[in-house]
């Protein structure tokens, strides 16, 4: 058997402690996932036509399509692979599990409100955004949450927006 260089064996090396440490990152990744059973939990759509059915089928009606992607939606109840879900106007039916992601989206549900610099109700306002704004949860600090949209980034008060649990903490 003819003998191997040592660079060879040292990348093995190398190559076997690269996969075990995304091994590791993968399992410690997953360990802070919400597990996929709690509800209510909230959801965002992973596209921008998804088809809300009567019922868990695709024998069911289709009663709606949500036509806006990233919009977060409320998971309440689940059966085999399809989520009975609720939106920001209070629309019920539901979609194929593929069809949401864990991704968190917020939507601005009252009246046109302002991204606030620090999670003050005295902090200077850094943009404004009108409702029906889809914008990505970015923090959550006592009654306020951290948001992100069209380049904007800004504190608002838990109750503007609608995708998000009165006393939810951040993970």
């Amino acid at each position: 058997m003819a003998e191997q260089p040592r660079g060879h064996l040292a990348r093995q090396g190398l190559q076997v402690l690269l996969l075990m440490s995304f091994a590791v990152a993968a399992v410690a990744a997953k360990a802070q996932t919400p597990p996929p059973d709690k509800l209510p939990r909230f959801a965002s759509l992973r596209s921008d036509d998804v088809n809300l059915r009567v019922g868990p089928g695709e024998n069911y009606p289709i009663a709606w399509v949500f036509k806006r992607k990233d919009m977060p939606v409320e998971i309440i109840e689940q059966f085999q692979n399809w989520l009975r879900v609720q939106d920001w106007q209070g629309d019920k039916g539901w979609v194929l599990d593929r069809m949401v992601t864990a991704k968190r989206e917020v939507v601005v549900s009252g009246t046109t409100l302002g991204l606030r610099k620090a999670p003050a109700a005295g902090s200077p306002i850094v943009a404004r955004a009108e409702t029906g704004v889809i914008a990505k949860l970015v923090d959550l600090e006592g009654p306020w949450c951290r948001i992100e949209a069209g380049g904007y980034s800004g504190w608002v008060r838990r109750e503007e927006v609608w995708g998000v649990f009165p006393d939810e903490t951040w993970q």
